[in-house]
């Protein structure tokens, strides 16, 4: 069920009342209940017992066909409506440079130049260097007869073709050993990147296109996020976008790409706590979904907000951050399971940050999930930084027993794969965080933070991630007695993180 729940979210209104039109006309007779399923599953994907409220009476056999022709007829709907957009276009092409090939063998010489050099305009165009690699074989194969053609600038405009569509190749091929070597977790992803980039002969200075800009940063965009470290991709992340700004003339017709690389940029300089920055390509991603008819505002937005909520956040607007948060319409967007998840946890960090304890622990105990359902749908940092957050959240409400409870059990979940991706610092954290809440009145200030210096402060403060610096802050705060949330903007952006004369 939730298969078919998610293949009708991709879907837009505009595409939801054509695919129940079509349906009407293909439906023989009166009482069939494809369309009458759709919209239970639009509106209800958890619901229980559907084969009940559809025939009266359970009927499991004859709901599972149903189901299988209702799916059935999505996948196709959803095949035939790509050939609306650029796969048409491709199409387009290739019947050009058939139509051109049958003129050529009925010898019209003349209109058959015409037709494939139509044919390879359109698909330099688009950028779809495998139809332009025959295109190119066509117009050699016929070039004597071709007298204003030079066949040396034939032959130099192939191969310049065929370098870049072996890129292509070669980008798929990186892709596909960065996300191996992400799955087994190494944690020299970011050198094994920039290795990978020269093992297949990739360099962004080589006009690559939108989509393997896209793939290029998307990979960039998980290795950081494994290793915590976007200080060291931004100058990567900048070289990018200055060939993503070099073809800004193309984005008509790789309008997906384009929003989704200006997210990875925003990110990526929110990240290095550059939030003025952040917020202008927030502002152009914006732009863009606008663009043709809003046709990717629902897809994008709850990735849009997050960030959006986040610069408010720590740039000193908290409350503005919480507001949009609080009035976020979280069921319109619940098959956007990730985002939704990052929306909620910014949610409990900015309620905690405020000292508004109670209302996180609400929130929190909206959590009905296991902590694989959570990881497979959000990823196991995500998982790690919940429940560090919450493991913070009874030792400021003095929750001793559930304090006790929970480090017991996140040390047996998350301690092996902590220590096999040498994230001691969070296991560092989390002792020291235990020994100032079970000591707290007969610790040395001075002295513990020294220990905080000496145990926790790795990187310099341009280096460091902005959520560990968050989680480094509240432990400053708890030993100094001050403000969590103006501990927080200091030490994100002070020149210094810690300082023992605080």
């Amino acid at each position: 069920m939730n298969t078919i729940s998610h293949m009708i979210a991709t879907l837009s209104d505009e595409e939801k009342k054509s695919f129940i039109s079509q349906l009407k006309q293909k439906n023989k007779r009166r009482d069939t209940k494809n369309i009458q399923l759709f919209k239970l599953l639009e509106t209800h994907p958890e619901r229980k017992n559907i084969d009940i409220l559809i025939y009266g009476k359970k009927s499991k056999g004859a709901f599972h066909a149903l189901c299988k022709r209702l799916s059935d007829s999505l996948i196709d709907f959803i095949a035939t409506k790509s050939f609306d957009g650029e796969k048409s276009e491709e199409m387009e092409i290739l019947k050009l440079l058939l139509a051109s090939r049958i003129f050529f063998e009925q010898k019209q010489y003349k209109i058959a130049f015409k037709t494939l050099k139509k044919a390879e305009s359109r698909a330099k165009n688009d950028e779809f260097f495998g139809i332009l690699n025959e295109i190119y074989y066509t117009r050699i194969q016929y070039a004597h007869l071709d007298q204003k053609t030079s066949l040396d600038s034939l032959i130099q405009d192939f191969r310049i073709n065929k370098k870049a569509f072996q890129q292509e190749e070669n980008l798929n091929l990186f892709y596909a050993n960065i996300q191996d070597k992400l799955t087994y977790k190494k944690a020299d992803i970011t050198q094994t990147i920039q290795e990978s980039l020269s093992r297949f002969d990739i360099s962004v200075n080589t006009g690559l296109t939108f989509r393997s800009l896209y793939k290029i940063l998307e990979i960039n965009n998980q290795a950081a996020n494994v290793t915590q470290n976007f200080y060291s991709i931004l100058p990567f992340i900048e070289k990018v976008n200055k060939q993503l700004e070099a073809k800004e003339r193309h984005t008509e017709k790789h309008l997906f790409y384009q929003i989704q690389i200006i997210y990875y940029v925003a990110n990526s300089y929110f990240r290095n706590k550059n939030f003025k920055t952040s917020q202008w390509y927030l502002d152009r991603m914006e732009k863009q979904m606008h663009a043709q008819k809003d046709k990717y505002h629902k897809r994008f937005f709850p990735q849009l907000l997050l960030l959006k909520i986040l610069n408010l956040n720590y740039s000193g607007k908290a409350a503005d951050a919480i507001k949009a948060l609080e009035q976020f319409d979280y069921y319109k967007y619940r098959h956007q399971v990730g985002y939704i998840l990052d929306l909620k946890l910014s949610l409990v960090v900015f309620y905690f940050q405020q000292a508004r304890y109670k209302e996180a622990l609400s929130l929190f105990k909206e959590s009905q999930h296991s902590d694989n359902w959570y990881a497979e749908n959000a990823g196991i940092i995500w998982v790690i930084k919940k429940n560090l957050t919450e493991i913070l959240l009874y030792m400021e409400l003095d929750h001793m027993d559930l304090v006790e409870s929970r480090l017991k059990s996140f040390r047996k979940k998350h301690g092996t794969y902590l220590k096999n991706n040498n994230e001691h610092r969070v296991l560092d954290f989390l002792s020291l965080a235990t020994k100032y809440y079970y000591n707290t009145h007969t610790l040395n200030t001075a002295s513990f933070m020294e220990k905080i210096l000496t145990s926790l402060e790795v990187n310099s403060p341009e280096q460091e991630d902005i959520f560990v610096m968050s989680f480094y802050a509240w432990l400053k705060a708890r030993v100094l007695n001050a403000n969590l949330y103006e501990t927080t903007l200091q030490v994100v952006n002070q020149s210094k993180a810690f300082t023992i004369s605080d």
